[in-house]
């Protein structure tokens, strides 16, 4: 049998997908063998997308609760190169992270700020489209 645990959605209350876990109680913990991010079958995939530098998009809670979202830019030669997934785990545990998570990445990687783009994006046709974001409202 499948056992069925239902999260009531209440507001103020969202869910956000990503992965892998970059920190789970204040360690390094990347998963994305665990999660599915390392395909067997294609070794060139998991090297372009973790270990090599990208931009990206982090999500951490520190030990006293405060939610950190950090966005990093990449593909950028002479401005920045991007993180690798243990490097992100590094920025995170450094900002005082003790869970965090990538959520996203490459061009999908943009933050704005009261309007305002604070990053550059990685595309050379600039903000991508995307599908979904992660608000933070007053």
């Amino acid at each position: 049998t499948t056992e069925r645990n239902e999260l009531p959605l209440t507001r103020g209350l969202g869910i956000v997908n990503g992965g892998p876990r970059l920190l789970r109680a204040g360690r390094p913990a990347i998963t994305a063998s665990a999660e599915g991010f390392d395909h067997p079958g294609d070794p060139g995939f998991y090297y372009a997308f973790g270990l090599r530098r990208n931009p990206r998009t982090m999500a951490g809670v520190t030990r006293d609760g405060r939610l950190l979202l950090v966005a990093v830019d990449g593909r950028a030669p002479g401005y920045s190169a991007g993180l690798s997934f243990v490097e992100e785990a590094a920025v995170m545990h450094a900002l005082g992270a003790r869970e965090a998570l990538h959520v996203d990445g490459g061009g999908s990687t943009a933050m704005t700020v009261r309007g305002t783009l604070v990053t550059r994006p990685s595309d050379a046709t600039g903000e991508r489209p995307i599908g979904d974001a992660i608000v933070v409202a007053p």
